[in-house]
């Protein structure tokens, strides 16, 4: 197994003011992106993404935002859609606490989730047909 950082996720209740506030920081996100479900921007090998909670109830209907919780969770990219099913047996295997078992994402990436040791939502993918 060998999935490397690729990708941080921020769940936003109101994308054109989150994408506002990070444009403001330097971010070049276009602004036709305010009305997206899903926007993600390059920062030099790794990537930022935006996620509705509207998108994230899209694939996790018994989502809820955080009370005293997180409300992001770290991507690692698998390289191949099998690497993603290894990758999610080798960690639940050991103990960790799965909670979204593989499955084809209409985005086009092999996904699934689990938890690091403090609940903090680790997403594992690979485009499909990699």
């Amino acid at each position: 197994m060998n999935p490397k950082p690729a990708l941080v996720e921020l769940v936003v209740g109101d994308m054109a003011a989150t994408l506002a506030f990070y444009r403001r920081l330097g971010l070049d996100i276009p602004a036709d992106a305010d009305n997206e479900p899903h926007v993600d921007v390059g920062l030099g090998g790794l990537r930022l993404a935006f996620d509705t909670e509207a998108t994230i109830r899209s694939f996790d209907p018994g989502w809820t935002p955080p009370a005293g919780g997180h409300r992001m969770a770290l991507a690692f990219d698998c390289d191949t859609p099998a690497q993603v099913d290894s990758a999610w047996a080798e960690l639940t295997a050991a103990g960790y606490k799965g909670h979204l078992a593989p499955w084809d994402a209409f985005w086009g990436m092999r996904y699934a989730v689990v938890h690091d040791p403090d609940g903090t939502p680790i997403d594992l993918f690979a485009a499909l047909g990699a």
